[in-house]
């Protein structure tokens, strides 16, 4: 069974995919870090508005225990996706136990803005995501991406579905 990682900027549909991608395989688990980050109930550091080193432990806490979720039922025949924003290098943060497929999923900048503003699976207003969007699509080096062995979608003018069937034919999984 595949272990995948979704990447992208809010409001790219990581989640949506992933869930979609799941439901190919007789076994699937959506493994979501910003879930694992709104398990801390007291002293939680979001990255909106200021991201500080408090932010970054967290990160880097939920990003580990998603790693051990992820081994934990990949090594009993689950297939897994993983869906967080990350740079190209930072896949090893989940320190997994087999390579991953990792993807990223890009869309034009007005097509993503448009899709965070109609999200309704966030129980904040995703509004103030909007300068966080625009400044993490605009220092994408999609060719950097490449470069570190991620498959880039281009889903601008894609479904979740068509989405999902890309991804099964770039990967073969």
């Amino acid at each position: 069974m595949p272990i995948f990682i979704l990447t992208g900027t809010p409001g790219t549909g990581k989640s949506s995919v992933a869930k979609s991608l799941m439901q190919h395989y007789a076994t699937g688990l959506h493994l979501p870090v910003d879930d694992f980050r709104e398990f801390v109930v007291s002293g939680a550091a979001h990255p909106v508005p200021e991201w500080t080193a408090e932010t970054g432990r967290q990160f880097m806490l939920a990003r580990q225990a998603v790693g051990k979720v992820a081994t934990i039922y990949h090594l009993v025949g689950f297939a897994v996706a993983i869906d967080d924003v990350l740079s190209p290098t930072e896949a090893s943060v989940f320190d997994l136990h087999v390579p991953p497929y990792k993807v990223l999923l890009r869309a034009d900048l007005d097509v993503v803005l448009e899709r965070n503003r109609t999200r309704s699976n966030k129980h904040f207003d995703t509004q103030i995501l909007e300068q966080v969007i625009t400044s993490l699509h605009q220092s994408q080096d999609v060719e950097a991406y490449r470069h570190y062995g991620w498959h880039v979608i281009d889903t601008t003018h894609m479904s979740v579905y068509d989405t999902v069937n890309a991804i099964r034919e770039v990967t073969h999984a």
